[in-house]
C-alpha cells in the first residue's frame, strides 16, 4: 500500500437517518444528540467468578511501545484540514475480546475482518481496501426469560455481510445496501423453520473502505471513536425511554412501561423476536430498521471500540476511549487493550456477558499529546478535562 494514496469515499450522500461526522452539526441534531445523552448504568449484582477470557484476534505483528508516556492532553474540537485528509491512509488491525460473566450461557457473537479483499478473495467487487467488524447481542423478552436462545445472534453473524455484498445497491451506495440487508436478514430469520424466530439479537456493523467508514446499529450496543484522547459517540443506544424511540414506538401503537417496549423489550429495536412484530413488511413499534452514521477518517481518528450493553453499562464512552489510548501507548496491541476493557467492566460488576473490539487505524501507537504550560497552576488532570469538554458538548 503505497503511503499518499487517497481513496474517493464509496459512501453517496442520500435521504436516511444518518449523518457525517466531519460536516457542522445543525441545531436539530444537537437538539437530539442532548435529548438522547442520558444513559443511566444498570448495576446488578457481581458475578459469582471470573472464567478464563476468550478472545479472538487478527492484529498484524506489533512494535513493542513499553516505554511511551501514557498522558494525554487536551485536543481541538475542529475538524482536520484537507491536506491532513489527503494525505492519510488508515491500516487496519484490530482485538476482540468476549467473556461470560455472571451469565449461564455466553450468547454474544462478533467478527473481525482487517482484509475484505483478503477474506473475499476471487468474488472481491472493491476498488479499495476495506474492513467489516460486527457485534451481535442476544435480546430476550420478559416473556421468554431469556430462554430464546442465541439463534438469531448466530444467524446474523453468520448472513449480515454476504447480505451487504449481494445488495442490488452495492457497492454504488452503500448505506441503501447496508439498510437493505438489515431488514432482509430479519426477514430471512423469521423464514428459516429450523430456528427459533422468537430469538432476537441487536446488531452493530463497521463497514470501511479506504476512508470512509459507516456505522450501523440497531439495538443498544455502541461504537465509540477516540479521537486524539477524546470519545466521539458513532451510535446511539436505542433504548424504549429515550425521547425519539418513545415517541415512535407510540406512533406506531405500542407503549414503553418501565422502560421497556410493551412492558417486554429492553430495546427498542432488533432482529428477531418475531412474537413481538406483525406481518413481514409492516410497521411495528420493535424495528430492525438499522441508524447509520458515516465518519472520513483522519489522522487524529486513532481507534474505535464497538461492545456490547455489558461494557457500557457499567463505563462511560470517555472512560473506555482514555483506557485504550494509555494501553496502546504501552504495548501498541488492540487485542490486549480489549481484554483489559473487559476486566475493568468485570470489577465494576457488570451482570452481562462482554464483547469488545478495538480497531486501530495506524500500525503506529498514539502519540503523545503535549499540554500547553500555563503560568498558572493546573489542578485537573486531562482525563478530567477531557470528561468536562464531553458533558460541556453534551449540554448537562
Amino acid at each position: 500500500m503505497a503511503g499518499g494514496t487517497d481513496y474517493p469515499p464509496l459512501l453517496s450522500l442520500v435521504d436516511g437517518n444518518y449523518r457525517k461526522v466531519n460536516v457542522t452539526v445543525t441545531k436539530d441534531e444537537i437538539s437530539e444528540e442532548t435529548l438522547d445523552s442520558s444513559k443511566e448504568p444498570s448495576l446488578g449484582k457481581p458475578p459469582r467468578h471470573i472464567s478464563s477470557i476468550g478472545h479472538s484476534v487478527s492484529s498484524a505483528q506489533l512494535n513493542h511501545a513499553s516505554e511511551l508516556d501514557c498522558d494525554i492532553g487536551i485536543v481541538s474540537s475542529k475538524p482536520p484540514s484537507s491536506d491532513d485528509n489527503s494525505t492519510f491512509v488508515p491500516v487496519f488491525r484490530s482485538g476482540s475480546c468476549s467473556e461470560i460473566g455472571s451469565k449461564p450461557y455466553m450468547e454474544d457473537e462478533h467478527v473481525c475482518i482487517d482484509d475484505l479483499v483478503e477474506y473475499l478473495g476471487a468474488t472481491a467487487n472493491l476498488t479499495s481496501p476495506g474492513a467489516f467488524y460486527g457485534v451481535c447481542k442476544l435480546v430476550a423478552s420478559t416473556v421468554f426469560d431469556g430462554h430464546g436462545g442465541s439463534d438469531a445472534a448466530s444467524f446474523v453473524k453468520e448472513k449480515i455481510l454476504r447480505l451487504i455484498l449481494d445488495d442490488v445497491d452495492f457497492p454504488f451506495c452503500v448505506e441503501k445496501a447496508v439498510k437493505s440487508a438489515f431488514l432482509n436478514a430479519d426477514h430471512a430469520f423469521a423464514e428459516d423453520g429450523s430456528l427459533d424466530s422468537s430469538s432476537g439479537t441487536t446488531a452493530l456493523t463497521t463497514l470501511i473502505f479506504g476512508r470512509t467508514m459507516l456505522i450501523a446499529n440497531a439495538g443498544d450496543c455502541r461504537a465509540v471513536m477516540g479521537k486524539r484522547g477524546r470519545a466521539i459517540e458513532l451510535s446511539k443506544d436505542h433504548k424504549p425511554n429515550s425521547i425519539f424511540e418513545r415517541l415512535r414506538i407510540e406512533k406506531l401503537g405500542g407503549v414503553v412501561y418501565d422502560g421497556y417496549l410493551n412492558g417486554q423489550l429492553s430495546v427498542a429495536r432488533a432482529l428477531g423476536d418475531w412474537h413481538m412484530k406483525g406481518p413481514k413488511g409492516s410497521s411495528c413499534p420493535l424495528s430492525a430498521e438499522p441508524e447509520l452514521q458515516e465518519a472520513i477518517l483522519s489522522e487524529e481518528d486513532e481507534f474505535l471500540i464497538l461492545g456490547c450493553d455489558g461494557l457500557w453499562d457499567v463505563m462511560s464512552s470517555q472512560c473506555a476511549v482514555t483506557m485504550v489510548r494509555k494501553e496502546l501507548m504501552l504495548h501498541n496491541d488492540p487485542e490486549r487493550c480489549s481484554r483489559e476493557l473487559v476486566r475493568e467492566a468485570l470489577k465494576r460488576n457488570s451482570c452481562d456477558n462482554l464483547t469488545v473490539i478495538v480497531v486501530c487505524f495506524s500500525p503506529n501507537p498514539p502519540p503523545r499529546i503535549e499540554i500547553p504550560r500555563f503560568k498558572f497552576s493546573r489542578s485537573i488532570s486531562a482525563e478530567g478535562l477531557n470528561l468536562l469538554q464531553e458533558a460541556l458538548d453534551s449540554g448537562v
